[in-house]
């Protein structure tokens, strides 16, 4: 029962962390129809430059400054290169892309190197934020940070088995909840939000009405850039600082915008916690192979395509 319950946990923070990746790539393709293939080297890249700001400011600082300096990488590529490239359609856009994933991952190498850097979390965020303790005779309880050592000793033949679930993963959780809740205000309860989904879909009234659509692209596409930094500070204390980190987590990304739904935040969200549960809860059942677990995500791509292929909450009119 422990293990499956922390696998639980495991699959939901794990979803949630794509989200807060796959919300950025979402609003980019929902206003400009752009599919960025460079949107898990953005990822890629707010780790590393939250590393370095770390060392000189502190962690704190860094969560902020790092995604907003990879917003601004993504303003000035939006503006400077990808813009000129819309007047030959959108496969010029997504080749666009793809050939700055490669030199992002490039320069990454050229800079940091090849090996996994160490980016330890702050000191708040070390440890476990709980403990999982299944007994044999009381069921299953939990403990705020590390159970006591007299707890998780089994005694007079009651099994006892303690389970930690580190500080980081409930961080990510509560950050990417965050994101979803200030996103959702943005966009329902802002005049901001209000000029980007009129932008969506009839971007030639709002240019009429005064507004400048081109600023809001590059304001939009600089705000997407920025939520995957946000995905990769955090992904980059949790898990491992890299740079096959963008390769890891790139064919995944797209497979959670796919089945949620193009363009749609909420199934952005759908696509991912489902995605994230099929990536650890099977590893808990007895019977099925751990090598099992990874392909889940893929052939439920592949069933989706087949059977409903605009995505769970996707708009048939736009992919």
């Amino acid at each position: 029962m422990d293990s499956i319950a922390l696998h639980l946990l495991n699959g939901l923070s794990a979803g949630l962390l794509l989200f807060l990746l796959s919300s950025g790539l979402t609003l980019i393709f929902s206003l400009m129809g752009v599919l960025n293939f460079a949107h898990a080297s953005f990822y890629m890249l707010g780790a590393y430059l939250a590393r370095e700001i770390a060392g000189e400011v502190g962690f704190w600082p860094a969560l902020v400054l790092a995604p907003l300096a990879v917003g601004a990488l993504g303003v000035l590529f939006e503006r400077t290169v990808l813009r000129p490239a819309q007047r030959h359609g959108h496969g010029a856009e997504m080749l666009l892309t793809f050939g700055l994933s490669h030199a992002i991952l490039e320069i990454v190498q050229l800079i940091w190197g090849r090996s996994p850097l160490a980016f330890a979390p702050p000191l708040a965020l070390q440890g476990p934020a709980f403990t999982l303790v299944q007994s044999a005779r009381e069921g299953l309880t939990w403990v705020p940070g590390a159970a006591p050592e007299a707890m998780c000793r089994s005694a007079e033949g009651v099994a006892v088995v303690c389970t930690q679930f580190p500080m980081t993963r409930v961080f990510m959780m509560a950050v990417s909840l965050l994101m979803l809740a200030a996103l959702a205000l943005v966009l329902a309860c802002t005049r901001l939000g209000l000029v980007i989904r009129a932008a969506w879909t009839h971007p030639e009234m709002v240019q009429a009405l005064g507004h400048d659509v081109p600023r809001v692209f590059a304001l939009v596409f600089g705000a997407g850039c920025a939520l995957a930094g946000l995905a990769g500070v955090i992904g980059g204390i949790t898990f491992v600082t890299e740079p096959g980190m963008a390769a890891a987590m790139g064919p995944i990304l797209f497979v959670v915008v796919v089945v949620g739904g193009l363009g749609s935040l909420w199934g952005a969200l759908a696509g991912s916690m489902l995605v994230g549960l099929l990536q650890t809860l099977p590893v808990a059942l007895d019977g099925l192979p751990a090598q099992v677990a990874p392909l889940l995500p893929y052939l439920l791509l592949v069933a989706m395509l087949v059977l409903r292929p605009h995505g769970l909450l996707g708009l048939r009119g736009r992919g």
